[in-house]
């Protein structure tokens, strides 16, 4: 696997006034932000930069932060587009603001300055794209499914028929559930053996009969066998990090009955 030393991700801003984000020196000539919970106006379970329409956090505060967002990056709340998340391979080609509601998929490629790609997630991988030169960018939700599905890989190659060249791709993997915190059954280290013998790798021993498996390490494995080489990963642990990061096992296990969602964002310059 030719995961790439890269500068340590920074905490920082990409306005004055905009809501802190983690940044990582490898997706060069291109804006990107890696929110977590930190500069909203959510309240309780959802303190505060909860960007996730999809959870049962009032409605306007869903939009104020999501306009929070945006306005990071200098555009209208229309321009910040996403998908509606279903655990699936699909990627769609954003040229615009959707026109209706948000297509099922799982990541978005664009071509388009000024259109900010986002991507959800509370444990699931976040993972940013960007041929800067080719004046490509992408973003992928890679849940366990969606990076055994090949969602990542078919992002790439969404983006090589923009334009991209897979040997300029760079990409980095976001907050999410550490190996540490994800403990799984069995069952669940079967499913990837059956796809390949080799991800046993990605698994090692927890409490009695359970595993714990290793998502972004399987992640960063995907897009060195795609072809990549200029890959990081920020190796933040969403569960283990309540202060910054939602997680929707950590609510779960502190039965909360719902959880926020961080927002990951990449923008080409307008």
């Amino acid at each position: 696997m030719s995961l790439q030393p890269q500068p340590a991700a920074a905490r920082g801003f990409l306005k004055p006034d905009a809501p802190p984000c983690w940044t990582t020196g490898v997706l060069t000539g291109v804006r990107h932000g890696f929110f977590g919970r930190a500069g909203g106006v959510s309240t309780g379970i959802y303190a505060s930069l909860n960007a996730g329409p999809g959870s049962r956090d009032d409605a306007e505060a869903v939009r104020e932060n999501r306009r929070r967002i945006a306005a990071a990056f200098g555009v209208d709340a229309d321009r910040l587009v996403g998908v509606h998340q279903v655990h699936s391979p699909r990627v769609v080609v954003a040229d615009a603001p959707w026109p209706g509601d948000r297509p099922e998929a799982d990541a978005l490629v664009t071509a388009t300055p000024g259109l900010v790609l986002s991507i959800l997630t509370a444990d699931c991988a976040p993972v940013l794209f960007a041929d800067a030169e080719a004046g490509v960018i992408g973003a992928a939700h890679a849940g366990w499914k969606g990076a055994l599905g090949g969602v990542l890989a078919n992002t790439i190659d969404a983006m090589c028929a923009k334009g991209a060249a897979r040997a300029r791709i760079s990409a980095a993997i976001g907050p999410c559930i550490a190996q540490a915190s994800y403990e799984v059954g069995p069952e669940f280290e079967a499913r990837f053996r059956d796809a390949d013998d080799a991800n046993g790798a990605f698994f090692v021993a927890g409490e009695g009969d359970r595993r714990r498996f290793d998502l972004p390490g399987y992640c960063a494995a995907r897009l060195d066998a795609a072809g990549l080489t200029h890959v990081t990963r920020l190796d933040l642990d969403t569960y283990a990090r309540p202060e910054d990061f939602f997680s929707h096992r950590r609510s779960v296990h502190a039965g909360e009955g719902d959880y926020g969602r961080d927002c990951s964002a990449i923008a080409l310059p307008a």
